[in-house]
This record gives structure tokens, C-alpha cells and sequence, in this order.
């Protein structure tokens, strides 16, 4: 099982099964796969081309992984994310919206939702598609909040300083409460 450790890293993955005489030059599978580092990406890799394509480790090899950067990663984005995840109940299809620097930090703030929010293990979710969404496609009211170009944030409480100032030389008075026992 993948765990969800740290921030989480984009990863694209190309794969085919073996060369053989039957099929000297095999179809390559390309995919986009989340995780804290290489090794656990190309785990999932063949844990969903052996779901999708029977196409094992065995009978397969990587041609290509390289980390994705993204390329504005100090501009804010509204990042929709589908994806499908097995509850306690059954399995479940869903559509989240983050507002994130990055992808992988939407991703990874996905993940740590699902946790809390449903318990869902990382194993259990798979990530379907990414997106960044233009602010008039946003849906949820959490990232509709702060699409508003006059937002305000107030600062409640404020507590004034006084401007008399302390003694220079300030002794603190010390109060003796226990009766002393000399006569």
C-alpha cells in the first residue's frame, strides 16, 4: 500500500510489455501518477496497467519516468480533482475543488481530506483526472468564497497599546503572608 507521506510529487510514467517476435514493437502506456517518490510511482504504475491492460511487472518494463514541475508554482489556482475511492460501503465517484500553488499540492491536500473527511485509505483512492478550473467553473462554495476581487479580511479584536510608559527602574513589591517565627 502507497502511503501519502510528505508533499506528494507528480510523476509521468511511460511503460510497454516486452518486445517479441509476435510483436516486435509493443503499444507504450503513458501515465500521470502521484506519489512521494519514484519507486512508489512505478508501483502504482503496474498496479493500474494490471487492471487495465493485464500487463504485469513480469512481462512489461518502464521506458520513462520523469517529475513533472509545475510552472507557475507562486500564482494561486482553483484545481478541480476527480476521483474514485472504495469506502467501507462500496465504491465511490467524486469531484473535490482546492485552491493550491501547485497540483501536487492540491493532490496532496486531497488525500489528507479523504482521510479525515472519510476515512478512506491512500491505497483506496485513485486519482482520475486533474484540472485547473477557470474561477466562473468553480462549484464549491470553500473556493467561491475567495473568487471575490473586494474580499476583506477583518481583524477582530484589536487591543490598543497604552502610551503611558513603565518606570525606568520598576522594583516588584513582594508580600510576606507567612507570620515569622522570631520574637
Amino acid at each position: 500500500a502507497m502511503k501519502a507521506s510528505g508533499v506528494l510529487k507528480e510523476y509521468n510514467i511511460v511503460g510497454r510489455r516486452y518486445p517479441s517476435e509476435k510483436d516486435p514493437s509493443p503499444t507504450l502506456y503513458r501515465m500521470t501518477i502521484f506519489a512521494p517518490e519514484d519507486v512508489s510511482a512505478k508501483s502504482r504504475y503496474w498496479y493500474f496497467m494490471s487492471k487495465l491492460r493485464k500487463l504485469k511487472k513480469a512481462n512489461g518494463e518502464i521506458v520513462s519516468i520523469t517529475e513533472v514541475r509545475q510552472k507557475s508554482p507562486t500564482k494561486i489556482k482553483n484545481i478541480g480533482i476527480w476521483l474514485r475511492y472504495d469506502s467501507r460501503s462500496g465504491t465511490h465517484n467524486m469531484y473535490r475543488e482546492y485552491r493550491d500553488l501547485t497540483i501536487t499540492g492540491a493532490v496532496t491536500q486531497c488525500y489528507r481530506d479523504m482521510g479525515a473527511k472519510h476515512r478512506a485509505r491512500t491505497s483506496s483512492i485513485h486519482i482520475l483526472r486533474v484540472e485547473v478550473i477557470p474561477p466562473n467553473k468553480c462549484r464549491r462554495p470553500q473556493v467561491k468564497q475567495f473568487l471575490n476581487s473586494k474580499i476583506k479580511f477583518p481583524l477582530p479584536h484589536r487591543v490598543l497599546k497604552s502610551n503611558h510608559k513603565k518606570p525606568v527602574h520598576w522594583v516588584p513589591y513582594v508580600t510576606h503572608t507567612c507570620a515569622s517565627s522570631q520574637k
